[in-house]
């Protein structure tokens, strides 16, 4: 289930320091979905104690990442996967690896762990 974050008022994702979660409520390996209240839905994909965050659209059409909630991760859990065409990127650079948008990447969303929570930096 995504999860709604309370900002605090920050516009956008501008709230750096903004907490999101625990870093344990995200699975290792694994992705949890956020929306900041008037901002763009994004995810945080979480490899050990490291996590890296993007915004929840598909360069190729636009499209959300996830068809269940929670679920960007192909079934290795080795990459970030497109549940409508397949694409595929990198964990770590949200670069495309493999289908319909070569050369194109996630758009970031930078975020960082603090104090075993995870925040937007």
């Amino acid at each position: 289930m995504e999860a709604v974050v309370q900002d605090g008022g920050h516009q956008g994702l501008s709230g750096s320091g903004t907490v999101l979660c625990r870093l344990d409520e995200i699975p290792d390996p694994g992705g949890k979905g956020f929306a900041l209240p008037g901002a763009p839905r994004f995810f945080v994909v979480r490899l050990g104690e490291e996590v890296w965050g993007y915004f929840n659209a598909c360069p190729h059409q636009g499209v959300n990442l996830d068809w269940n909630p929670d679920v960007f991760l192909s079934y290795d859990k080795d990459v970030i996967q497109c549940a409508t065409h397949g694409a595929r990127f990198s964990i770590k650079t949200g670069q495309c690896i493999a289908g319909p948008c070569p050369g194109r990447s996630l758009a970031p969303v930078e975020v960082s762990i603090a104090g075993g929570t995870v925040v937007l930096a």
